[in-house]
């Protein structure tokens, strides 16, 4: 395992998303079986250093990542902004093209990845395309994806913290609206932003198996 993660491991390449022209970060493994999309929660960005966890985690078992802001500065200063799902799955629905569109990438199985949320916007996007195959939640909130909720068909994992009582209870709600596969897992001890010893291990541990069942 520790020879797969060094063989694999890289540094980011700086990209551009455009549309509508919003600063990401890609990683592409070696023989890269699938490309899984980030969508980040209120605040946060490509250089969110939990999600750049994930994603080098990600790398290390062949599957690459691209990391973007879904809204440029100004957009971000809006604090409406960060809360309207419509307007980040449509970036995020952009991203999904803009990976279509590149040659080194645009054939691989597409997965989603979203954060508080970035989690709606992850799943407001799944149920609008064909190309997204898998979902993973971190501390979201799917119940913001509403009325789209049903419509999602690719299978989703929902992890939430056993101590974020209030998502969790969200999380449940949700659960029980999708008609997808679909799974929900506790992580023991865990808060919202995943910041106990061992949680985030344990969120890219779920993850990554996730992403290789279904992106494979």
């Amino acid at each position: 395992m520790h020879e797969n993660h060094s063989s694999r491991s890289m540094s980011p390449e700086r990209v551009r998303v455009s549309p509508p022209g919003l600063e990401g970060l890609l990683r592409v493994p070696p023989d890269a079986f699938g490309v899984v999309a980030f969508a980040h929660g209120s605040g946060s960005g490509r250089l969110s250093p939990r999600n750049n966890q994930v994603a080098e985690a990600l790398g290390a078992s062949g599957i690459g990542t691209l990391l973007f802001d879904l809204l440029d500065e100004d957009e971000a200063g809006d604090r409406r902004n960060v809360f309207d799902v419509a307007l980040l799955a449509r970036r995020l629905e952009l991203a999904i093209d803009w990976i279509s569109r590149r040659g080194d990438i645009g054939h691989l199985p597409i997965g989603l990845f979203g954060a508080s949320t970035g989690a709606a916007a992850a799943l407001v996007a799944a149920a609008a395309s064909t190309r997204v195959v898998a979902v993973v939640s971190r501390g979201g909130r799917p119940d913001l994806a509403a009325e789209a909720l049903p419509r999602v068909r690719a299978p989703t994992l929902l992890i939430v913290g056993s101590l974020d009582t209030d998502v969790l209870d969200l999380n449940r709600q949700a659960l029980a609206r999708m008609r997808c596969e679909r799974e929900l897992s506790i992580v023991p001890g865990a808060t919202h932003l995943f910041e106990e010893p061992g949680t985030l291990q344990t969120v890219i541990e779920l993850s990554r198996d996730w992403f290789r069942a279904h992106l494979a």
